[in-house]
């Protein structure tokens, strides 16, 4: 399945606004990376891997749950939110995935008014 030109469309703007605000295009994971900063809260002069691999994850999730592919479950001690996968995720490839993802990025960057 190829993106489709709406979701291209969309897409490229999200980047160009993106591209205002940061000096520099992000790739979907930086996109990621970002939303689970702002779903966390989380700060730190220097950010392991893992860090950034949850934060990710995070992002995802959050991102999903408006479809019903995860709810939240609560927070840890840590203030780590986390989530129950509730159903299998669509999608049989990874571009199909991808633009799955990049629907709801979109969807959450508007819901933020962005």
């Amino acid at each position: 399945m190829f993106i489709s030109d709406d979701l291209q469309q969309r897409w490229w703007a999200l980047e160009a606004k993106l591209v205002e605000r940061f000096g520099k295009k992000p790739d979907l994971e930086a996109i990621l990376f970002l939303i689970g900063l702002q779903e966390t809260g989380f700060e730190a002069e220097k950010i392991t891997k893992e860090q950034k691999q949850d934060l990710m994850h995070v992002a995802v999730c959050t991102l999903l749950q408006s479809s019903g592919y995860f709810i939240f479950e609560g927070k840890d001690p840590d203030n780590w939110p986390h989530f129950k996968q509730v159903k299998e995720l669509p999608g049989n490839g990874i571009i199909e995935q991808e633009n799955i993802l990049k629907d709801h990025v979109l969807l959450y960057f508007d819901q933020m008014g962005f």
